[in-house]
């Protein structure tokens, strides 16, 4: 259910890859919002000071300038400081990767992302909370997309407990990779699961105990994502066969386990593993975010 938050004060981060990646937009968005509330901007240069300031936000309602990973940075200190169920976050997108952003319905325009901090509705919704302490906002793939269809400057770090260790390297891989427009990402668009060798993976996927799939069929990719109602859904893609596409196996459920060997997965906008488990499990509106009034 949406709620109406009046502009109030406002706690401003700025991630620094937005700072030195496109000021112009960081300008406008602290324009905007100044202009609309009582605004307090806050400059980390490393994850430490990030949380930090979340940490000391007092009655002020956050608002990150930033890209995908910025608010999963926010999302994932929140969760870690067991303050997500109380806080409504918001964003304004600025950077290279905004897929995530897009995806979940904010306007990756800086100024009507900006507006719609002032002026939209706080909407909860479901998160995946695997068995790290990472969380998944948008969908998970395995395996990974490709490096040529991943969005720009995705690295293989966790979105967890240790992110903050990965912090310069992802800054880093951002600034290089800026000159490649990201395209939105579907999680039905698939790449094969294979090892070293080029054969499929196999892998066990288990969906609230139940076996989707097991290791004797070998499958080709697995996406889940977050639903609604405390539910994610499930696709299984088995190999196929010669001159036959094998039907995808559909699931949904609140725990989703997978058990392979040496397998990664994409999380959002981030790449994670190898691990050989992996539990996800929903949290039904367990966090918030400010997005435009529907019409």
């Amino acid at each position: 259910m949406a709620t109406y938050p009046t502009p109030g004060q406002l706690l401003v981060v700025i991630d620094p890859v937005a700072r030195r990646t496109d000021g112009e937009s960081v300008r406008i968005a602290k324009d905007v919002l100044s202009a609309g509330a009582s605004t307090k901007v806050c400059l980390p240069e490393g994850p430490e000071e990030f949380a930090r300031a979340l940490a000391r936000r007092g009655s002020r309602r956050p608002v990150v300038v930033g890209d995908d990973r910025a608010l999963l940075r926010a999302v994932s200190v929140l969760h870690r400081q067991r303050e997500l169920a109380e806080c409504a976050l918001s964003v304004v997108p600025v950077g290279g990767v905004m897929s995530l952003a897009r995806s979940l319905g904010v306007p990756t325009g800086t100024v009507a992302a900006a507006r719609a901090v002032l002026e939209g509705a706080e909407r909860r919704l479901d998160l995946l909370v695997d068995d790290s302490d990472g969380v998944v906002l948008g969908a998970l793939h395995i395996p990974p997309l490709s490096a040529r269809e991943a969005p720009a400057g995705a690295g293989v770090t966790a979105v967890g407990a240790g992110a903050g260790r990965d912090w310069l390297r992802t800054c880093q891989s951002l600034v290089r990779t800026l000159v490649t427009r990201p395209s939105r990402p579907s999680w039905a668009s698939w790449t094969t699961a294979v090892d070293g060798s080029g054969a499929a993976a196999r892998l066990r996927v288990e969906v609230d105990g139940r076996t989707v799939v097991d290791l004797d069929q070998p499958v080709e990719a697995v996406s889940v994502a977050p639903g609604s109602g405390g539910v994610a859904s499930v696709e299984v893609r088995p190999q196929s066969g010669p001159g036959a596409e094998a039907s995808p196996l559909l699931a949904e459920g609140r725990t989703v386990t997978v058990t392979g060997a040496d397998f990664r997965y994409r999380a959002d906008a981030v790449v994670s593993g190898p691990v050989r488990r992996r539990t996800w499990r929903v949290r039904e509106q367990a966090w918030g975010l400010t997005l435009p009034v529907r019409g």
